[in-house]
Order: structure tokens, then sequence, then C-alpha cells
């Protein structure tokens, strides 16, 4: 059986929300919770990640990133893009909310989000994962 190797920090924002990281190094999975917002639903934005929220409150409670070390790892041409699948059979009320929670703080600050457009008509979500410096040494 393998050893649980964790490795926990924590990070405050401008406002001081606290931010506790959880890195699990066998599992590589990143566990981001931000503190003083209860979850009360979640969203799997692609195969790899999953947000949690409090839908009434529009506001990120947390997220969990497996093969974290993969998906921060640069390819020969920049960082990977992953599509973000898990918006497209969402009621329009909740993609908005969602689509609001990942592109402002925190959740920014790890998730970053831009759109390809294959045409003008057709726009595909994509998101890559900004790893915090906290962990470069030990993802």
């Amino acid at each position: 059986m393998s050893e649980l190797r964790l490795h926990e920090t924590e990070l405050f924002t401008k406002d001081g929300q606290r931010i506790h990281l959880a890195y699990e190094e066998v599992g590589d999975i990143l566990e981001i919770v931000f503190d003083d917002v209860e979850a009360t639903c979640a969203v799997e934005l692609t195969d790899n990640i999953v947000l949690r929220f409090h839908r009434e409150q529009g506001r990120a409670a947390g997220l969990t990133i497996l093969d974290f070390s993969i998906l921060t790892s640069p390819t020969e041409l920049g960082v990977r893009s992953f599509a973000l699948t898990g918006l497209d059979d969402l009621p329009e009320e909740l993609r908005e909310t969602v689509a609001r929670i990942i592109t402002t703080p925190p959740v920014n600050q790890f998730l970053k989000v831009t759109t390809f457009y294959a045409s003008p008509a057709d726009r595909v979500p994509l998101t890559y994962v900004e790893n915090p410096s906290e962990l470069v040494m030990v993802a």
C-alpha cells in the first residue's frame, strides 16, 4: 500500500480571504479550499477539474484538480489547455454563474480562461491551470 504524501500551505487574497492548498503527491491531486464559503453545488468543468461553489451566493468554495502535475506541465508550444466541456449542458443561468466564478478572484488565480474561435460563430471556451508558486517545488 502506498504512503500518503500530503503537502499543505495557505495563501491569502488581497482582501484577506484565506486559501488552503493541499497537494497529494501519490494521487497527483490538488485540493484548493476558499475559506468561509460552503459548497451547495459542484460542476465538473473538465474531466480533471471540479468547481465547488455556493450557488445562491455565486461564490467559489473550492477546486479539485486531478492529474495536477500533468495539467501544469508545459508542452513544446506552451501551456496545456483544456475545453471547458462541463459548461455545455448547464442551464443558461447556471452557466453564467459558473463563467463569472471562474473568471474572477479567487478562482482566476488558479484557472485561466480563454476562448478558441474555430469560426466567427463557433467558439470553444478553454482553461489552463496556473501552478501556484507555493507548490512549484512539490508538484
